[in-house]
């Protein structure tokens, strides 16, 4: 796809967990447990309130309406009154901020004199108060990457959201308090216009600068993207929660696809004579007498728990109900998708896709002919307040359809697509944290911070292929962040005695490999690499030998390593005991071609010998050979 033709512009919200001693607003352990069932159980409802300047943002009145109750799971000894909003916040962690502050200065961020915590409407039940506590720690920074310039528009610390544990039939949600509070780094990019590619680059040097300051978390949720997409004549979509960076390419592609589809919706409408809104009426018909003896299991199951089906009409959209909008994903399902989100029901069925389900094109025939259209949406449920939502709901996202694109906020499947969240937030969402003092940022407070300012991704590149490292083994150690301070720290113990690239390629391509084979790479240590090098360095043994020395100390990890490498008889051979070796081989094999025996005593010889002695030693016998044939 031309991205370019298309208008494509990106935005990324990178959110990173810091590795502080205690969380943003109180004194708790910044920790993640599952060690231990939950200590108490809180149950709340949350409802949304007006801003200072008389306003409810949208996002939070649309979670109100889904009538949901929250369970709170919590720790006696990590969760306090703060994370349940029964106390007021203490004030901000100084670790976090000085974090916050040395990554604004490696982004070359404008840093504010006096920094104020928000209050973030937040209603989805993921924050105890109604809103997470934010603080705007910097504004329009640069950061560079190789060849990519990358705007940063703001560089904000905020507190981690509760961790979601399950939800129970769309009505409760059960959230976990240990997560909350965490502190996070929030990384605003502006506009970029680079291909979808290129932006899952720029997410991931954005994450791992963090991470190099040795103060961000690691492991799985401790890094999270939000992607913002639009197209020409689209609108901005925000698609929360990307998992993994290496879906980025696809969400993009995905939902400017989805765009595309949506504009193309629209113009076919107005090609059809212009669809308009007031043909979309907020009321249903009552159809529940014709499936009175269905074959649709799905209907049948409504109507025996006391339930009943109505119909929707939607005229004009016949063929659109039932268009592709992403892979596996129609523009029923975006109506779908809000009926799922409102409503206890688990969807619709529309005209484009019947007969099917069991239903008949009897069925089918009857309710068309009571609507007096070719076009409708069944729905059937056992509440009259979610089918009255639910019309509600579709009705509203088919007139959107006459308009393009909606602007909301999205969650990222695990395929690629995307799903509807809510609608995106409006202006009234932010406003003065009341319980604490705006904090002054101080020369002492930037002083600390710039000492935390790590080596740019650049240099470390360019001072590991000064080490001899090639420029890809050089990004496959920067991509590797558990182990590019194991792999300096290597290095610099072992200088001029082991090569860079050997020690770079065992930790991040041979420990890795080993792992794909089933080796629990887990149990070898720095002091186990520490050994093996040192093996090396005083050649006791060769580099092919390190492979299988480490698959066989991770079953036995309290071995010396002298057992090991006695056990599986890898030893080096010194050059004179390869010559004689190869001189007694050499004639039993029969081989006179310099590479074919090569080959096959390297077979033999594997970890015991060094190649390069192997091959002195072959050169000198087919020397010597050559002599005896001209004797």
């Amino acid at each position: 796809m031309d991205y370019r033709a298309v208008g494509l512009k990106v935005g990324l919200e990178i959110h990173v967990q810091l590795n502080t001693g205690r969380k943003l607003f109180c004194n708790c352990l910044p920790i993640v447990r599952n060690d231990e069932p939950p200590h108490f159980r809180v149950v709340r409802r949350l409802r949304p309130s007006m801003s200072e300047l008389g306003e409810v943002d949208p996002a939070a009145i649309w979670e109100f309406r889904k009538h949901r109750t929250f369970v709170y799971e919590g720790y006696y000894d990590t969760t306090c009154l703060v994370e349940l909003d029964e106390e007021p916040p203490h004030d901000p962690d100084p670790e976090s901020l000085e974090v916050a502050l040395a990554v604004a200065m490696m982004f070359n961020a404008k840093i504010f004199d006096e920094v104020y915590v928000m209050r973030k409407t937040v209603i989805d039940g993921s924050n105890t108060s109604g809103f997470q506590r934010t603080m705007l720690i910097a504004h329009d920074g640069l950061a560079k990457f190789f060849d990519y310039k990358v705007p940063i528009q703001t560089i904000a610390l905020e507190e981690d959201a509760a961790r979601k544990i399950e939800e129970r039939g769309g009505d409760t949600v059960v959230y976990r308090l240990d997560r909350l509070g965490i502190p996070l780094i929030e990384i605003s990019t502006g506009i970029l216009t680079y291909n979808p590619q290129e932006v899952m680059e720029v997410a991931y040097y954005i994450g791992h600068s963090i991470k190099m300051t040795g103060k961000a978390k690691r492991g799985l949720g401790t890094v999270r993207q939000d992607v913002n997409v639009s197209i020409e004549g689209g609108a901005k979509t925000e698609i929360k929660g990307v998992p993994d960076l290496s879906l980025i390419p696809k969400v993009i592609e995905y939902e400017v696809q989805r765009q595309l589809n949506l504009l193309a919706i629209r113009d076919e409408l107005i090609r059809r004579g212009g669809v308009r809104e007031d043909w979309f009426v907020k009321d249903f018909v009552d159809v529940t007498d014709i499936f009175s003896s269905t074959k649709s299991n799905l209907i049948r199951k409504v109507l025996e728990g006391g339930g009943k089906v109505v119909a929707i009409k939607t005229p004009g959209l016949k063929g659109i109900l039932g268009k592709e909008v992403q892979p596996n994903r129609r523009f029923g399902t975006e109506l779908a998708d809000r009926v799922k989100v409102w409503t206890s029901l688990s969807g619709l069925i529309h005209s484009d896709e019947l007969p099917g389900y069991g239903i008949t094109a009897e069925e089918v025939s009857k309710v068309s002919s009571r609507l007096g259209v070719d076009s409708f949406i069944l729905l059937a449920g056992t509440s009259d307040r979610d089918l009255v939502d639910a019309v509600d709901v579709i009705i509203d996202r088919i007139r959107e359809a006459l308009h393009g694109v909606p602007e909301e906020t999205r969650a990222a499947n695990p395929d690629g697509t995307t799903r509807f969240m809510r609608p995106r937030p409006g202006a009234a969402r932010m406003y003065p944290e009341t319980d604490l003092r705006p904090i002054r940022i101080t020369e002492e407070m930037l002083a600390r911070a710039r000492a935390l300012i790590p080596e740019p991704i650049e240099s470390r590149v360019s001072r590991y292929v000064g080490y001899g490292m090639s420029r890809e083994l050089a990004m496959q150690v920067i991509k590797s962040p558990p182990f590019y301070d194991l792999i300096d720290y290597l290095i610099g113990e072992f200088q001029g005695r082991v090569p860079a690239t050997l020690i770079a390629n065992t930790v991040v391509n041979t420990m890795k490999s080993l792992q794909r084979d089933g080796v629990d790479v887990s149990v070898i240590t720095e002091d186990h690499l520490k050994a093996i090098f040192n093996e090396y360095a005083q050649g006791v043994i060769t580099k092919e030998a390190i492979p299988d020395i480490i698959a066989a100390w991770s079953k036995e990890p309290d071995k010396p390593i002298d057992d090991v490498i006695n056990r599986l008889g890898l030893r080096r051979m010194n050059p004179e005991e390869v010559r004689k070796y190869v001189m007694e081989r050499a004639p039993k094999l029969g081989i006179n071609d310099k590479n074919k025996l090569m080959n096959a005593l390297m077979k033999e010889l594997r970890g015991k010998a060094d190649p390069s002695d192997i091959m002195r030693a072959i050169d000198e016998y087919l020397k010597n050979s050559q002599k005896d044939k001209v004797a």
